[in-house]
């Protein structure tokens, strides 16, 4: 399948995967026609739109959040146990409500370049917070720069109160700093292990004390707390304070490299070439970090469309299960079992298993995971219960693995049984997804299907596939290759 006998079609469902979330079942039929260059500017001006906010904070949190507002300030220990106890159990409920609203836009908004984008930062910017308010401030700053600057974003999420608290700098103070967040920014955030020195970090660290938010989300500079002495970061020494640290760091074309890297990793490749790496690491240097001109540098250029590059790269459990539902428009009848397939697939979104994020690439597969994939599909499309006990871990869970009010991600089995050992029960909107085969004879069904579906070679012959499925008629035998194929070692790659 080299780049010169690609069709349009093939190129478009490359693209869509890469760039989005996969190609939506409406869209199937324009796929073959319009050209590479014109659905990604289609891409372009539909994440151009106007942002809104995420709020998904339920009436009794955003009451107590605005009387804390009016009120100044608030101590906790004026709350009684009660109180604590319900703000933390309406504060999770509504995390796993932001959790299920921001994957509904993953399936259903056409911004879809944005959201892929912005799902990429939120690996990047890994950060697990119980608190809603700076939950979704984060995914705001996220969401709103995805395409930006690099620049802005990285201030914005470096001032934002879900990282500060994540990363323990609310405890940066003069005298007594602490390094968490300082090491992270450099390491994680913007240049990469191994291109500083210990004595950088505890440096930039003094230039972060006073760096802290208030209860509100709030950025709030500590004045007092705060070293104005001398500092060397990478060479340079002055009265530097946090702007200035991630200023300097930005100067450092190391860091245009890690991220651009980072972004090859994740969009095209998992084994980076190292020449166009560079190319584009150049380039995005040279722009001051403009985000949507890397991604059209990579999107816009031939050698995205290689052979090489084409399902190569295992789906991580969100981009297959949003994949699944823009393939298949459904409604839910229990969206929590959403929920324990991010579990038991291994990515909850907004619970990282630790400050790097995920690891991807062959990380996403093991023997369970593989069979639950496969399974998956079957599983929506029938009354299957899904009933199978996650595996227990307590570091993801963040010590919540025995909470009583985290039904979709629990871990006692009776209590597991109870709650989530039901059906998903999907409504598949079969007809947007039939109408792009009505023409097909039915001798090159299955082959046609698999095409619409795989980016990878097919394992196993459209015999076998037939054998498995439905021939009692036509628009049976189509739902039934469809789940089929889907169902297959290959549909896990794109």
């Amino acid at each position: 399948m080299c780049c010169m006998r690609l069709t349009n079609r093939q190129k478009n469902h490359h693209l869509m995967w890469r760039a989005a979330f996969g190609p939506a079942a409406q869209q199937l039929p324009d796929l073959d026609k319009i050209s590479p260059s014109l659905l990604f500017k289609a891409l372009q001006k539909e994440s151009s739109r106007r942002l809104e906010y995420i709020n998904v904070a339920d009436n009794y949190l955003q009451g107590l959040m605005m009387g804390i507002k009016e009120e100044g300030r608030r101590q906790k220990n004026e709350m009684s146990k009660e109180d604590k106890k319900m703000i933390q159990k309406k504060s999770r409920e509504s995390i796993k409500n932001l959790n299920l609203y921001w994957m509904n836009e993953m399936v259903n908004s056409n911004a879809q370049l944005r959201e892929k984008m912005s799902f990429f930062w939120h690996g990047h910017f890994a950060c697990r917070n119980l608190n809603i308010f700076f939950q979704q401030g984060l995914l705001d700053v996220i969401r709103r720069n995805a395409l930006g600057s690099f620049r802005d974003l990285l201030r914005e999420v470096s001032m934002s109160a879900a990282m500060l608290n994540f990363l323990n700098n609310n405890q940066n103070k003069k005298d007594h700093p602490n390094e968490n967040f300082a090491r992270e920014v450099m390491e994680l955030f913007t240049m990469g292990r191994g291109n500083y020195t210990e004595e950088d970090i505890k440096e930039a660290a003094r230039a972060f004390t006073g760096w802290g938010a208030n209860v509100g989300g709030e950025f709030v500079f500590r004045k007092m707390q705060h070293d104005n002495g001398n500092k060397t970061i990478l060479g340079k020494s002055g009265n530097f304070a946090g702007e200035d640290v991630l200023d300097i760091l930005l100067e450092q074309r190391q860091t245009a490299w890690f991220i651009t890297k980072k972004i090859y990793r994740f969009f095209i490749n998992d084994q980076p070439d190292a020449e166009r790496v560079q190319w584009l690491a150049d380039r995005f240097y040279k722009s001051d970090y403009h985000i949507a001109g890397l991604m059209e540098d990579i999107f816009t250029s031939d050698w995205f469309y290689d052979e090489k590059n084409i399902g190569n790269r295992i789906k991580s459990p969100v981009e297959l299960i949003a994949g699944i539902q823009r393939m298949l428009p459904m409604k839910l009848q229990n969206e929590q079992a959403l929920l324990l397939m991010q579990r038991l697939l291994g990515q909850i979104l907004f619970y990282p298993p630790n400050v790097a994020g995920w690891p991807g690439g062959k990380s996403w597969i093991d023997s369970s995971t593989l069979m639950m994939r496969m399974r998956f599909p079957q599983l929506i499309n029938d009354s299957d219960v899904l009933n199978v006990k996650p595996k227990d871990d307590d570091d993801q869970m963040m010590g919540r693995k025995d909470d009583e009010d985290e039904p979709a991600m629990n871990t006692k089995s009776d209590r597991f049984n109870r709650r989530v050992g039901k059906p998903i029960n999907a409504e598949i909107d079969w007809p947007s997804y039939l109408k792009k085969f009505e023409t097909i004879p039915r001798e090159k069904l299955v082959n046609t299907i698999s095409d619409n579906l795989l980016q990878a070679k097919k394992g196993v012959t459209d015999k076998t596939i037939e054998q498995y499925s439905d021939n009692s008629n036509r628009e049976s035998f189509i739902k039934s290759v469809t789940i089929q194929v889907m169902s297959t070692p290959e549909y896990q790659l794109c």
